[in-house]
């Protein structure tokens, strides 16, 4: 059983943790929990090693993985002593030119996501609803930052998910003859009700604080989700769940 901080083990899974541009570099990221864990498996993310408290854990044991102490575990882990385990795993990269989107399609397309929180709880909308990729562009956020994986409660890993910048994602989105809806805040906006979004359809969404940049502007039709509160916006993590919704709602 480990049970120092100084282990280089422990060391290098914190740095994992801790550091964005470590996992890059490794091409691995961390999970934490039994049920994320079994998401990774079920969806064939390649598994590195697990640490695995195991005075707390209280799932299956797999064949190969390092004992911590509880003492250790309560350090390292992002949430603090539950559950017990954390994986490392392989990343993976999706390339967004080899994406062939089904007749109808839904994609979900997100401008420079900065939160970490809104990252995950848009990717598990996203999966809940029945999207069929998610595609961010011109990323701030490591979608394997252990908090969106914690905030997306592992939907992260049966979600399709591709990083690109805004040029390449308009030509793709042109080229696959995508129905564009954008949601800048605009008088020509119309109810999201009203547009036929069974047809194929990219959403696009921008940032937390000042919504899409200018490079969207006039490159597709504008939508507005209906308020009748005193306030002129939605949390962004909210406006694309209420979207989702309401392409599903359509579709069924």
């Amino acid at each position: 059983m480990i049970e120092s901080l100084q282990n280089e083990k422990v060391k290098y899974l914190t740095k994992l943790l801790t550091d964005n541009r470590f996992r890059k570099k490794e091409k691995v990221f961390t999970v934490e929990g039994i049920q994320e864990n079994e998401r990774a498996g079920r969806y064939n993310f390649e598994p590195v090693n697990y640490f695995i408290c195991e005075s707390i854990f209280s799932g299956q044991l797999p064949l190969k993985y390092e004992s911590i102490s509880e003492n250790i575990y309560e350090k390292v882990a992002y949430r603090g002593s539950s559950e017990g385990i954390i994986g490392i795993y392989n990343s993976k990269e999706n390339n967004l030119t080899e994406f062939q989107p089904s007749k109808n399609a839904s994609v979900i397309v997100i401008e420079s996501v900065e939160k970490p929180g809104n990252l995950g709880a848009i990717i598990r909308s996203c999966e809940a609803f029945g999207i069929e990729a998610l595609i961010i562009t011109d990323p701030k956020v490591d979608i394997y930052n252990p908090n969106v994986i914690r905030s997306s409660v592992g939907c992260l890993f049966g979600m399709t998910i591709f990083q690109s910048g805004n040029d390449e994602t308009l030509n793709f989105l042109k080229k696959s003859s995508f129905q564009i809806l954008t949601t800048n805040m605009h008088n020509s906006a119309e109810e999201i009700s009203k547009k036929d979004l069974k047809l194929k359809s990219a959403l696009i969404f921008g940032t937390e604080h000042s919504g899409l940049s200018d490079f969207w502007t006039n490159k597709g039709e504008n939508i507005i989700i209906p308020m009748s509160g005193s306030i002129d916006s939605l949390n962004l993590s909210n406006a694309v769940a209420i979207s989702c919704y309401e392409i599903l709602r359509q579709k069924k």
